[in-house]
């Protein structure tokens, strides 16, 4: 598989990269510094330019967006969700019909109509960047002309061990026996490529978590 990936410089874009890549898919990986990533092909890139994405995607099977709301302290929501509406218009003009998105956890419910983001105890740090997220999921779910699969994971990811295991689930915070919802960024890239494999959960969102 030809897989265009944005966002792979970045700690789990450059998971999904190096796993795609074990796996034997070519790895085209986009980014504005086009800096080195493995033995995929950099490419230099702005995904908040439709067409340049369009671009970009020619001759590839699919397209994958690691992308993450800026983080330089401005108001994130607006420029993430016009950044997203370009990927998905460049994908749609290249032909293309698969688009994989690594999401934010904090639009996962922790009750019925609960989102994790808006528990008092969720950390002010990561608040505007997880609304930023859930408002980007909230656009996705209105594109119904291309196939798109939207991969929130665990509350906590960070870099560890590839134990090859997880779970999927729907819209509700997967967690353990103990209460702990966590994935590390290398499982969390297992199961990201699983879905660019086996092309599954259609215009969905799904968790990912031990």
């Amino acid at each position: 598989m030809r897989i265009l990936l944005f966002g792979a410089t970045g700690m789990v874009g450059s998971r999904i990269a190096a796993e795609a890549l074990s796996r034997g898919h070519e790895v085209t990986a986009v980014s504005r510094s086009g800096k080195p990533v493995g033995d995929a092909t950099p490419v230099t890139g702005d995904a908040s330019d439709a067409a340049k994405v369009a671009e970009l995607a020619a001759g590839h099977d699919a397209v994958a967006s690691a992308l993450a709301p800026p983080r330089d302290g401005s108001a994130p929501a607006a420029p993430f969700l016009a950044t997203n509406a370009a990927v998905v218009d460049g994908v749609r003009t290249s032909g293309i019909n698969r688009l994989v998105v690594v999401g934010g956890a904090g639009s996962l419910e922790v009750a019925p109509g609960q989102d994790l983001v808006d528990q008092p105890d969720f950390p002010d740090l990561y608040k505007a960047e997880s609304l930023a997220q859930r408002d980007a999921l909230g656009y996705y779910r209105t594109v119904n002309d291309i196939n798109w699969t939207y991969i929130s994971p665990a509350a906590l990811i960070e870099p560890g061990e590839r134990t090859g295991t997880y779970r999927v689930g729907g819209d509700r915070l997967l967690a353990d026996a103990e209460g702990n919802s966590r994935i590390t960024a290398e499982d969390y890239a297992i199961a990201f490529v699983d879905v660019l494999e086996k092309d599954t959960h259609p215009r969905a969102r799904i968790g990912v978590a031990y």
